[in-house]
C-alpha cells in the first residue's frame, strides 16, 4: 500500500522513527487501525486523537480500501 498517494498522512524520519502519522499531527496511523480493530467507532477515535480530523480518517480508510480492492476510484467512506 502506498501512503505516500494519501494527503491525510505524512511520514518523517526525524518524527516517531519515520511511522506514518495524521499530517499535522504525532498521532500513527496505526492507532486509527488498531482501535477500529478494537470496536472503537470512528467519531470516537477522531475524538481521541488530538489532531486528527474526521475527514483525515475518511481519507486513510478511503485510501486503505481502495488499495485493498486495487483500484485507485471508487471507494468512499461515508
Amino acid at each position: 500500500m502506498n501512503w505516500a498517494d494519501c494527503s491525510a498522512v505524512q511520514r518523517d524520519t526525524q518524527r516517531l522513527s519515520g511511522v506514518w502519522l495524521f499530517r499535522g499531527t504525532r498521532v500513527p496511523l496505526a492507532a486509527l487501525f488498531d482501535n477500529l480493530q478494537d470496536d472503537v467507532s470512528l467519531t470516537e477515535c477522531v475524538d481521541l486523537f488530538t489532531g486528527v480530523t474526521i475527514e483525515q480518517a475518511r481519507l486513510a480508510l478511503e485510501h486503505a480500501a481502495r488499495s485493498a480492492a486495487g483500484s485507485t476510484d471508487g471507494a468512499r467512506i461515508t
